[in-house]
């Protein structure tokens, strides 16, 4: 488990993110603050929601539909799969970039490049779950030997400067834009970590292994592009690759890197996929988001890197906090049995929960994730708490039981 999360959060694009904000703050205390600050808002954010996967058995788009109704829930659905294809999107045009560069192709490469890459990493998706640990167990100590060697020649080479680059090298970042690029470097996929821990087969295990992943690995991975960038002055992480002469040794371990995070990237969009469209194909769902996402980068995904992780961070968060406050709050650390009790096909509740914590992202000043995360699952708790004759006439009023199609499809995926 800890090895396919690893896998997951040892992304490329994280190191992209870390090198934005390395050139935008000094690297101590300042930066070292922002990435430990960011790591940990992330990992106890995810770890919440590997218990509530864990605990129910389900993946994170049928406890939303606890969360937010039988037709509710299909948000969710639509917002965290078109996430991951926009992340696969991205994975495939790095990869692309870099190894045109490397063995400096004709632009008219780009492209059929584009479209092999984006088949490929869809394949161990396609098997499953054992497909994606297998390539985990190869990937995964590959990259920590190429991050190893990235931080010791930026290591060296700072020990030749004065000092690392001030503040606002390349652009000016307020402390909650950090955070909030920190934490969307992972907020989609953390949100969706139910879909490997309800494998888990322990609470240790599946809370372990998450806050082992999205603190260490993915702030690992946040630290050595920030500093990175803070020794050369560089934002794309390619370069910095390039000008430390780490690029060709480097461009198998970066391939296998992004791989194992496409896969990631796919599943979920595939186990999203299903559920929206209630259908048990997974496999051709993975193929589809691995056709749209091949399209988008060839669109141009890779320039849209920081808005879209920013984008991220204050629209995904306040669904995990919806989330975990129905599984915490409403239904007390156990969701019923299939039968047990009706899904409503809207839960209100779970809905202008969700539109509080969007608005307290957006609006409120602070760190927008917090705010999201943490208004969204106050306001759900209160809603649930409100008197209880009108919980019950907004039942009986918008509840209905699933249809043959509907309770046969989430009954499958239990």
């Amino acid at each position: 488990m800890t090895l396919v999360l690893l896998g997951f959060t040892f992304f490329s694009a994280t190191m992209w993110g870390g090198a934005t904000i390395g050139v935008a703050f000094p690297f101590w205390p300042d930066l070292a603050l922002v990435i430990l600050l960011g790591s940990a808002i992330l990992a106890f954010y995810v770890a919440g929601l590997g218990y509530v996967g864990f605990r129910s058995g389900l993946s994170t788009v049928l406890s939303a539909r606890f969360a937010f109704g039988d037709a509710g829930s299909r948000w969710p659905d639509i917002l965290l799969g078109l996430t991951q294809v926009g992340w696969y999107a991205w994975g495939t045009a790095t990869i692309t970039i870099v190894l045109a560069r490397l063995l400096d192709l004709d632009p008219g490469w780009k492209a059929p490049l584009m479209l092999v890459f984006g088949f490929v990493f869809c394949l161990t998706a396609y098997i499953g779950y054992r497909g994606i640990a297998a390539l985990s167990w190869i990937s995964v100590p590959a990259m920590l030997l190429l991050i190893a060697a990235s931080a010791s020649v930026a290591l060296r080479d700072a020990g030749s400067a004065a000092d690392l680059l001030p503040p606002g090298t390349v652009e000016a970042l307020t402390v909650a834009e950090a955070l909030t690029i920190v934490v969307g470097t992972f907020v989609s996929g953390g949100t969706q970590v139910a879909n490997w821990t309800r494998f888990s087969g322990s609470a240790r295990t599946a809370v372990g292994s998450t806050f082992l992943a999205f603190f260490f690995g993915n702030g690992l991975m946040v630290a050595v592009g920030a500093f990175g960038a803070a020794v050369y002055g560089l934002s794309d992480i390619v370069e910095v690759l390039a000008v430390q002469g780490l690029l060709s040794a480097g461009i198998l371990m970066l391939f296998l890197n992004i791989w194992t995070t496409q896969d990631n990237t796919i599943y979920n969009f595939s186990v999203a996929g299903c559920h929206f469209f209630r259908t048990e194909r997974r496999r051709l769902v993975t193929f589809a988001g691995a056709a749209a996402g091949t399209a988008l980068a060839l669109l141009g995904m890779y320039n849209w890197l920081i808005p879209y992780m920013t984008l991220l961070g204050t629209f995904i968060p306040p669904l995990g906090g919806v989330i975990m406050a129905d599984f915490f709050v409403r239904h007390r650390g156990r969701y019923p049995a299939p039968g047990e009790e009706a899904v409503p096909r809207f839960n209100l509740q779970g809905i202008a929960a969700y539109a509080v914590g969007s608005l307290a992202a957006l609006l409120v000043p602070g760190i927008p994730p917090v705010n999201g995360i943490v208004a969204a699952f106050l306001a759900y708790a209160c809603l649930v708490r409100l008197p209880a004759h009108i919980n019950r006439s907004n039942r009986s009023r918008e509840t209905r039981q699933m249809g043959q199609v509907s309770g046969g499809s989430f009954r499958a995926q239990r």
